[in-house]
């Protein structure tokens, strides 16, 4: 399975979590990759830093109003952007790549609005690392 399969995978076990609240185990597939089960466990693990980091680039919108699979997306996307070293990876995603990868998974399911709205938080989420350090608050 490619890595952008397991990703997407991963989204959809944290985005099943959220929404059922059932434990994270419980929710991927049977076959679900190692790596699959690594993202989408980080993920989880950072939810707080993670969404301190959306809220700081959602301009007037809290973090309840972002649809639960828009979430997962971009909770992914920005543990893969900051902590590449928190899953084992041969090559860990160029932050562009995960991006990018977000942008393609929130086309392929979500509304028409909402592949600008993951790659403007992700993009700005970017800048903000680039400029301040991914420990900048």
């Amino acid at each position: 399975m490619r890595r952008s399969d397991q990703r997407r995978a991963a989204v959809f076990a944290l985005y099943q979590h959220d929404l059922t609240g059932r434990p994270l185990d419980d929710v991927f597939e049977r076959d679900a990759a190692t790596f699959t089960r690594a993202l989408a466990h980080a993920t989880s693990d950072n939810t707080a830093e993670l969404d301190a980091r959306i809220e700081r680039h959602t301009k007037g919108w809290t973090l309840d109003r972002i649809a639960p699979l828009e979430k997962a997306i971009l909770r992914t996307a920005l543990l893969e952007m900051l902590h590449p070293d928190l899953v084992e990876a041969d090559h860990p995603i160029p932050a562009e790549g995960a991006i990018d990868e977000a942008v393609e998974t929130a086309k392929a399911f979500c509304g028409p609005d909402a592949p600008g709205f993951v790659n403007g938080i992700l993009g700005a989420a970017l800048d903000d690392v680039r400029e301040n350090g991914a420990d900048h608050g």
